[in-house]
Formats: C-alpha cells, sequence, structure tokens
C-alpha cells in the first residue's frame, strides 16, 4: 500500500510527462475488452517508478468512460490513482455526503486515505468537457501531458478545451 500526502499528490500530477508515443493517437481507446475498449499508456521515471495512463470508453454507452493517471512505486505492482477524468454517471462524495449524476474528476486526497478510503474517492463536477475527447484534452493539460512532436495537431481538431 502506499500512502501520498497532498503536496505530493499534487507534486506528482504537475510533474512533465513526456510521453514516447504516436501523441494523441495512443490515447485513442482502441483495445476491445469486456464490452468496452481500452489504451493503456506507460511512462517510465529515471528511478524505477512510473505513470501509467489508462483511457476506457463502454462500447455500447458512449458517455461512460474514464481517463486515468495513476502512479507506480518501483518494483512494484500497485497502482494509485492520481486522477480520473469520468464520463456522466452518478457519484457520491462518501465523507461529505453529496450525490450528484454529471462528468465529474475524481482526485487523489490524503483526507479520503487517512477515512481507509478509496484514494480517489473525491470527485467534483466539471462542466468543462462533455464527451471523451473533451475529457483527454482537460487531462493532457492538468496532468502536464507532453508529446515528442510538439507541432503535432490535437487527433481531436475543435475539440472542448
Amino acid at each position: 500500500m502506499l500512502f501520498l500526502n497532498d503536496k505530493e499528490i499534487e507534486d506528482l500530477i504537475n510533474e512533465e510527462k513526456n510521453l514516447v508515443s504516436n501523441g494523441y493517437n495512443d490515447m485513442t481507446p482502441a483495445k476491445p475488452l469486456r464490452g468496452h475498449k481500452q489504451q493503456e499508456i506507460i511512462c517510465k521515471r529515471p528511478d524505477g517508478s512510473q505513470f501509467r495512463i489508462f483511457v476506457r470508453q463502454n462500447s455500447i454507452d458512449l458517455l461512460s468512460f474514464s481517463v486515468i493517471l495513476a502512479f507506480s512505486p518501483s518494483k512494484s505492482n500497485f497502482t494509485f490513482r492520481l486522477r480520473r477524468y469520468n464520463g456522466r454517471h452518478q457519484h457520491t462524495n462518501r465523507i461529505e455526503r453529496n450525490t450528484f449524476y454529471d462528468f465529474h474528476i475524481h482526485k487523489a486526497t490524503e483526507k479520503y486515505q487517512k477515512e481507509g478510503l478509496k484514494e480517489d474517492g473525491y470527485a467534483e463536477v466539471s462542466n468543462e468537457y462533455t464527451e471523451i475527447r473533451g475529457a483527454i484534452d482537460k487531462f493532457v493539460k492538468d496532468c502536464n501531458i507532453k508529446f515528442g512532436n510538439k507541432d503535432q495537431l490535437p487527433l481531436f481538431e475543435g475539440g472542448e478545451k
């Protein structure tokens, strides 16, 4: 198990993540897997730890998706979810006891870990995207994702920002 305080979480999110890939094209969920499509990208760090990016979308309900930034310590298969950009569905913040049905962003917090809950159990409604393309755009910006070719056009031209 891994415990990260709020500053450590923010430092990991803000750290530049240089992806050796085809840019946005590699973030498109393409691999079919039990009712959804999925993509995983790994970004290794010099200390042997790694960031893992997961993009999943339901094959039938296109508003059911997740774009996830996770962290795995070196020599560990443990995955700590730092951020999760979700499609529209119901979520309840267990500590605050508020429920909503909307697009939302999960954020890992020290508070939820201390209560023995999922590290990213807290979420906030987001009106900055209404589909997976917009969620990926927001994720790339918020999580400091960089691609090798800075002149490459985004996969989703005209997508939400």
